[in-house]
């Protein structure tokens, strides 16, 4: 009862933060209950009431087991520094972390069979930050806090560092064209994680979850200055709760996101024989972009209804 008073207080509090920064400063025009908002609810719920508990018995689990390992001198060692270097060193390694486990999860068949219920939402707002597999969700928790766990960072701390990533996520899926200006080079914004999600470059950009850091060094940064047009994935898949809940399960060949781009170029190609796109038979970074960008050019063109992204009929 205490978990479901709990959720309940969670999603008021959540919607009295974002609801109104999502309506006075808009990223997308769309309405508050757009489409699929039923499914992300869903998922808030889900996260809520059965699988937080399970992921922090696993990350209580991971620290108990790394106590049995030799680890006291090198957390002397990291305890003995100033504060606010044990700090930055944390973040630093921990947003390594996410950053490389983020990028094998859109190029593991198997990671991406479970992360790819996230790249499934049609329109992005603070609710459908928790549109999540269970599964993808416990593999993030692990790996953005065993560093700290092995640094010896108390489970308290630990907590509440997971309340702080947890609400910048929330922030940078949110419907808000709001950026912290100069700093997003160092915090991040909503534009730059929407941009992960746009349809047609299928999750090749901005990984980082915290501090883009990570992709300005790594070459991932992306920041053309707007918002993108559509999201989700060109791969057709089922977009219920529980059926996005099994579809990992099933045994078939999932698409990683390059792959989607081929999918999304196939489906082009049937729709306009007369207009051919650029070959992506050789996937790499520099056709998936030049395609990526061939490809939302012709998009645009498309009339299909069953194509066309919910979040952009609606912004109509």
């Amino acid at each position: 009862m205490q978990v479901a008073l709990d959720t309940l207080l969670s999603f008021a509090l959540l919607s009295a933060v974002f609801v109104p920064l999502e309506r006075l400063f808009p990223a997308q025009r769309q309405r508050l209950l757009r489409s699929e908002w039923g499914i992300d609810l869903c998922f808030f719920l889900g996260q809520y009431l059965l699988w937080t508990a399970p992921v922090v018995a696993l990350l209580v689990l991971v620290q108990r087991k790394l106590e049995l390992l030799p680890l006291a001198p090198l957390r002397a060692f990291v305890q003995a520094q100033p504060l606010w270097l044990q700090f930055a060193v944390a973040i630093a390694i921990s947003d390594a972390s996410i950053y490389w486990a983020h990028r094998l999860s859109h190029r593991s068949q198997f990671l991406w069979r479970f992360h790819r219920v996230h790249h499934t939402a049609p329109a992005l707002d603070w609710l459908a930050a928790h549109r999540e597999h269970p599964f993808d969700n416990a593999y993030t928790r692990l790996v953005e806090n065993l560093p700290l766990i092995v640094l010896g960072v108390p489970l308290h701390l630990l907590a509440g560092f997971a309340v702080f990533r947890g609400l910048w996520a929330l922030f940078i899926h949110s419907n808000v064209a709001l950026t912290p200006g100069p700093l997003r080079f160092v915090l991040g914004a909503p534009r730059l994680h929407h941009w992960h999600h746009e349809l047609a470059r299928g999750g090749q950009v901005n990984f980082a979850n915290l501090s883009p850091l990570m992709d300005l060094v790594f070459g991932t940064y992306h920041d053309p200055g707007v918002f993108p047009e559509r999201y989700g994935l060109a791969e057709p898949l089922a977009h219920g709760y529980l059926a996005q809940l099994i579809e990992p399960f099933k045994p078939r060949r999932g698409a990683r996101p390059a792959q989607s781009v081929q999918a999304l170029n196939t489906y082009c190609l049937r729709e306009m024989p007369n207009d051919p796109l650029p070959s992506t038979s050789t996937v790499n970074t520099a056709n998936v972009v030049s395609a990526s960008a061939a490809l939302s050019k012709r998009v645009v063109g498309i009339s299909s209804s069953s194509f066309q992204s919910p979040s952009l009929r609606e912004s109509r």
